[in-house]
């Protein structure tokens, strides 16, 4: 039997501090259970973490490239980058450096953003994310696919940019959209390999997730489909991380390592081609637990 889809995980965020020999101790541990994938959220400050504490996680583009350096075979990528943080050309040539570092390893996930306190607080325009993200779609997809780009809108211009070195993934890198809004799903599904959901916006089921896969299937694009899921071990706290979205009632996966790889193929039959795992506690140990579920899947 093979696995019934790539499986990753995502590494901590401002779950709690983490410094980095524990960050690079985990991700080898991702390639050493034999994981697909690790991610990383593309955040700069949380506020009303538990405890009153303000907190933010390391750079993305920078930790990407790090755990590139000390990983070999394991996709990487951002869950997902807000197009908001960077000039969209910088973003562009971000991305095919990591992937260059990584050998061609990176899937770039990219989104419009929703945390206006990281807006704020860092300086960022936060009105009109679609419109911005519109325009700066635009600009990184033409760079990483064609290698050029003449460019002006009305919130970024661009004169004959060029991003060499390209990236160096065989096709590119492969591109994926972090939303399933109507109006960003029309702007990017059309031009990305893959869309993404994350667990609380289709309830953390498989038939919560199939009927959002209708939806999005119904608009005619190829794109595969791919998803978030929460899974809880003992010693979870819950995810609280400052927005509602992680404030979600939603119910973790929890149980046996034969329920837990129950419940994943269930999302691949219902039409999940790659899962992101989000692990409550985000641990070594929580991580290392996943290879009695990945050796049910897999056999």
């Amino acid at each position: 039997m093979t696995r019934p889809c790539r499986i990753g995980v995502q590494l901590p965020e401002v779950e709690r501090a983490v410094a980095w020999p524990e960050l690079f101790a985990m991700a080898r541990a991702v390639e050493a259970v034999g994981l697909d994938s690790l991610w990383l959220g593309d955040h700069l400050l949380y506020d009303d973490l538990p405890g009153g504490v303000t907190r933010g996680p390391w750079e993305v583009w920078t930790s990407l490239a790090a755990i590139a350096a000390v990983t070999e075979r394991v996709e990487i990528g951002p869950l997902v980058a807000s197009t908001s943080f960077h000039a969209p050309a910088m973003l562009a040539k971000q991305a095919a450096t990591v992937d260059a570092i990584s050998g061609g390893r990176l899937v770039l996930g990219l989104g419009a953003g929703w945390n206006e306190r990281e807006y704020r607080a860092f300086g960022f325009p936060f009105d009109r994310r679609v419109s911005r993200f519109a325009e700066a779609f635009t600009i990184i997809r033409t760079l990483l696919s064609e290698g050029r780009v003449d460019f002006h809108g009305e919130f970024y211009d661009v004169d004959d940019c060029v991003l060499d070195p390209g990236p160096v993934r065989p096709g590119g890198v492969p591109l994926m959209l972090g939303s399933t809004g109507p109006r960003m799903l029309g702007i990017g599904l059309p031009h990305v390999a893959s869309w993404n959901a994350w667990w609380s916006q289709y309830g953390n089921t498989p038939e919560g997730f199939a009927t959002l896969k209708r939806r999005v299937d119904a608009l005619g694009h190829p794109a595969e489909a791919t998803a978030a899921v929460l899974v809880a071990f003992p010693g979870g706290q819950g995810r609280v991380m400052g927005d509602s979205d992680y404030r979600s009632p939603v119910r973790p996966v929890q149980g046996t390592p034969e329920q837990i790889a129950g419940h994943l193929a269930a999302m691949a039959g219902a039409g999940a081609t790659h899962l992101q795992l989000v692990l409550d506690p985000i641990t070594q140990e929580s991580i290392e637990k996943l290879g009695d579920v990945l050796a049910i899947l897999d056999r």
